[in-house]
């Protein structure tokens, strides 16, 4: 059964971190691209970062660069997302998802991707 399962969620202040991990099942990680994406409360969901297939490109959401870092451990089928410096705006579920290719070209499309985790809640508040 293929799956993806997302963790490290919780509570943290504002400048705090966390890291979420995406841990697959049922199929190899590192062959496709991962992203990361995120729903606030009465938004739509936004794609905020992704990686390759082998990790040679990562790309963000403008919001979160230089904030957040996306990678991948293969022995682990595992892929990251460290979220540092965080902010109230950062509040929100989290959610990683498989896409049908090796590339994060469009990465943004929920339309390009298969497979998705359920998520988890990420809240940043003081």
């Amino acid at each position: 059964q293929l799956q993806l399962v997302e963790s490290g969620g919780g509570l943290v202040q504002p400048g705090g971190s966390l890291r979420l991990s995406c841990a697959a099942s049922g199929f190899t990680l590192n062959r496709v691209a991962i992203g990361w994406f995120r729903q606030a409360p009465g938004k739509e969901r936004e794609g905020v970062s992704c990686i390759s297939k082998g990790g040679g490109t990562t790309t963000y959401i403008d919001s979160v660069k230089g904030r957040f870092t996306i990678s991948r451990d293969n022995a682990k089928n595992t892929v990251y997302l460290q979220m540092n410096s965080l902010e109230p705006e950062d509040t929100a579920v989290y959610y990683c998802a498989k896409r049908g290719s090796f590339y994060c070209s469009s990465y943004q499309s929920e339309s390009a991707y298969e497979l998705w985790g359920q998520g988890t809640q990420v809240t940043v508040s003081s």
